[in-house]
């Protein structure tokens, strides 16, 4: 989906309706229950805000709908997306379980759908998502849901016919104008995404995001001084908009302007703001910066600082996310022993915090997916298949799309390993489509089968990948563009 929040949970609004008390459900919207009208018009300002992905200016409505009626339901479960922090998010969104017996069926279904979406729990949060559907199939915020879900799982033709859907209900509802843009951009078929996004400028023209999204369409289409232009107008909509101050620097990490891209951030998002979440992305996207640049040292220099500002708040959730990252650039720079500490670490963490069951359960996978990739590294080939055997044995079982397609990735990265390139393409095939790093490895393999028309044609996918603030595609992007600048300097496109 477009810009993730806390564990990649997108931002869905949910409600239309006021529900006081115990009144009965309209037919068509699923209703919102409170006791305070004027709660009501705080959390639907807030909503409209939240569906323009102004996130930040949100915060104030939904507190002010929450201090007007402590036990709103919905309110709890947006806000726990605004918030900003992981331990925000799970404070409010035990909240609003809390109350799923006193509410309409409707938002209870929405509740428990966006509780299991926080589980990794896949199969309970596409059944809840098609009873609330089945329940109100004319609220065009219930559709999306659903749509959203799959465009999640990266089933875009689905996805579209559902944002086609909720458009016939509510021709005006720009959010899904930006989805339908994502859906369209990830399947290249860049001239619909176009006309998503110049729709969604043409019903929300004051706002930023939609001059956002479109910049991000013109960067993965390697125009990136015009991306620059767009995201520049989006700022002059809002120049607090982080996303494009993030884009910016994006684009000049693509123009190899990386000292640029680094000011822009440090100014903008670190010393410009107090605000907390801000300044942990801006740390993040300087990591991603130096990880272009291959300079860990320095990504794991701005990573640390991004984990003290969650220290402060003992944010463990952050802190173990931060950590983990932390270990991902320790394992590009070729130092497995650092990276298994950081991954204890955050590992130990999870386990000792007052965090759920599922959530725990969760990290103890990647924690076992991380160790596959550990073992490998040290040549303890053994280890590394059993621990890849039981990640995706479990993967299996639980009917994950996301870990199955880890598991595939996995399996390959082995297979790489023992010169089976032929079983590592077949895996490959069955893996994550937007990580770039696929299609790295798969440039890998093609090449150990001496197959380099392919393995061309994998190398200028992974360096026209154009990926936004992406630590894993940073680690592959400047790789690929040096094979191609030497392998295959002398061959045509």
């Amino acid at each position: 989906m477009k810009k993730s929040g806390l564990l990649l949970i997108a931002v869905l609004t949910v409600m239309t309706a006021l529900m006081v008390g115990c009144t009965k459900q309209s037919a068509e919207n699923v209703p919102i229950t409170t006791t305070s009208q004027e709660a009501r018009e705080a959390y639907l300002a807030g909503r409209d805000l939240q569906e323009k992905l102004r996130i930040v200016d949100s915060r104030p409505y939904f507190e002010q709908a929450l201090k007007l009626d402590p036990d709103f339901a919905m309110a709890h479960m947006e806000y726990a997306v605004a918030v900003g922090t992981n331990k925000g998010f799970f404070e409010h969104l035990n909240k609003a379980v809390a109350q799923v017996d006193k509410v309409s069926e409707g938002e209870r279904l929405m509740i428990l759908a966006f509780k299991a979406g926080s589980d990794n729990d896949q199969a309970s949060t596409q059944e809840y998502l098609q009873q609330l559907v089945e329940l109100h199939p004319n609220d065009p915020r219930a559709l999306i849901r659903l749509a959203n879900f799959y465009f999640g799982g990266q089933n875009y033709e689905r996805a579209i016919r559902f944002y086609v859907r909720v458009l016939e209900l509510d021709s005006t509802y720009s959010t899904p104008y930006n989805q339908m843009g994502y859906a369209y951009r990830a399947l290249s078929r860049f001239d619909a995404a176009e006309r998503a996004f110049k729709k969604y400028i043409e019903l929300i023209p004051d706002d930023p995001n939609p001059y956002d999204s479109y910049a991000e369409l013109l960067m993965k289409m390697g125009k990136y001084d015009e991306s620059i232009e767009m995201y520049e107008k989006a700022l002059a909509q809002n120049s607090e908009f982080n996303f494009s101050h993030i884009g910016i620097a994006t684009n000049l990490c693509f123009k190899d302007e990386y000292d640029k891209a680094r000011e822009r951030l440090q100014t903008h998002m670190v010393d410009g703001t107090t605000d907390v979440g801000a300044r942990r992305q801006g740390y993040n996207a300087i990591a991603v910066t130096y990880a272009y640049e291959r300079r860990f040292e320095e990504a794991i220099a701005a990573l640390h600082s991004q984990y003290e500002l969650a220290e402060e708040g003992w944010d463990v959730g952050a802190m173990a996310a931060d950590l983990t990252s932390m270990g991902g650039v320790f394992l590009e720079a070729g130092e497995p022993d650092k990276a298994r500490k950081v991954y204890k670490k955050a590992l130990k963490l999870i386990e000792n915090s007052e965090l759920s069951k599922p959530v725990k359960k969760n990290s103890e996978r990647l924690y076992q997916f991380l160790s596959s990739r550990i073992a490998l590294m040290k040549k303890d080939l053994a280890t590394a298949k059993a621990k890849a055997r039981a990640y995706q044995k479990e993967a299996q079982a639980l009917e994950n799309n996301g870990l199955i397609t880890n598991a595939h990735q996995l399996m390959a990265i082995i297979a790489l390993e023992e010169k089976m390139y032929g079983r590592a393409i077949e895996e490959l095939t069955r893996a994550d489509q937007q990580s770039p790093y696929t299609h790295f490895r798969m440039m890998l393999a093609y090449q150990g089968l001496n197959d380099h028309e392919r393995a061309k044609e994998m190398c200028v996918r992974v360096a026209e990948f154009n990926s936004v603030n992406s630590l894993s595609y940073a680690f592959v992007r400047n790789r690929a563009r040096e094979i191609l600048a030497t392998q295959y300097a002398d061959e045509t496109t």
